[in-house]
């Protein structure tokens, strides 16, 4: 398991990598872990959480996750 206690780039690179593995996201090009920042870290590190305490995600859970990585991605 990753020590994922330390705000870093290379932990949110692990985690954004994670979240579109366990999702299986087509669109997984257009979620780069460049387009996040430490300051959303807490956010990111909490729907990584959720994703992988699941076995299924519902499609429905799936977009509000996508839609909520999209919300927290660099403007």
């Amino acid at each position: 398991m990753k020590d994922l206690s330390q705000k870093s780039s290379e932990n949110i690179d692990y985690m954004i990598e994670e979240i579109k593995l366990k999702l299986r996201m087509a669109s997984g090009a257009a979620m780069q872990s460049s387009a996040f920042s430490t300051e959303q870290y807490e956010d990111i590190q909490d729907i990584y959480e959720l994703v992988m305490s699941k076995s299924n995600l519902s499609i429905s859970e799936v977009e509000a996750i996508a839609t909520e990585l999209g919300r927290l991605r660099n403007k």
